[in-house]
């Protein structure tokens, strides 16, 4: 793969239509710093800017997923080790994930802490391993989670998504796909993996891309606008080269070749 560095924090690979990035931390916890989430600012923007990448996943090395913020390197960044490697950015971690117009699965095999909550709220689906314990200990070290109390707000009521952050409890799996921050347990279905990726790399990928980038776009626009917008991003897939193949792969009862254009 063409595009990314040598990357310092994370590791990245594609393989047929996946991204997969990987927090490559582990003796810390995978705690991130303003380096790590520059870089992975510089393989979200390649994954988006990849026509072949359909799909990416998301996951970490060691026994914790992300420890949150590594407060040491945030108070003392390295500004040289900055400069040298990857453009730096001045996004939050959740911003970053954001930018991804594209389906995101977080798979998680380990703890997520504090900030951790900021890239598993911005991906489409979340799958964790029942074990994985969740928690959100800022309150009692005198911070409050600011940023992870926006994400919640996308998901959750407003009490719920404060409650989460000033009643600081290690909430389990089954909880978090209780609230529906967790899509599914993989110890519950050990295929949903595989066969979320393999749904999610044969659908058309322009018209994915497309509905992620309109979604955002419609936040923006005023209600009576919005019909007109949508309209009008409809009318730009009729044209596309997908949506034909995808009509003639019908008739023809066979497997569309998408081209993502």
């Amino acid at each position: 793969m063409s595009g990314h560095l040598n990357y310092k924090f994370i590791k990245v690979k594609q393989a047929d239509h996946v991204f997969y990035l990987t927090l490559a931390r582990p003796e810390k916890r995978n705690a991130f710093t303003p380096l790590m989430i520059d870089e992975i600012y510089h393989a979200i923007q390649i994954a988006d800017s990849d026509p072949d990448v359909r799909v990416l996943i998301l996951d970490a090395e060691g026994p914790v997923f992300c420890a949150g913020m590594d407060l040491k390197a945030f108070e003392n960044p390295d500004v040289s080790e900055l400069a040298k490697t990857v453009p730096h950015v001045d996004l939050s971690l959740g911003e970053v994930i954001s930018q991804l117009n594209k389906p995101s699965i977080a798979v998680l095999e380990g703890n997520v802490i504090a900030g951790g909550f900021l890239m598993i709220l911005e991906c489409t689906y979340v799958i964790a391993k029942s074990t994985v314990q969740f928690s959100l200990p800022e309150v009692q070290l005198g911070l409050f989670p600011f940023q992870v109390f926006a994400g919640l707000l996308k998901h959750l009521p407003h009490n719920k998504a404060m409650d989460l952050c000033i009643r600081p409890e290690v909430i389990s799996a089954q909880e978090m796909k209780n609230m529906g921050l967790v899509f599914e347990l993989m110890d519950q279905k050990p295929d949903m993996l595989p066969d979320l990726i393999n749904k999610l790399t044969s659908i058309a990928p322009l018209a994915v891309k497309m509905g992620f980038e309109s979604a955002k776009q419609l936040e923006g626009l005023r209600k009576a606008d919005q019909y007109a917008f949508l309209l009008e991003q409809l009318q730009r897939l009729r044209t596309s080269h997908d949506f034909k193949e995808g009509i003639a792969a019908r008739m023809e009862k066979r497997p569309p070749n998408w081209k993502g254009e």
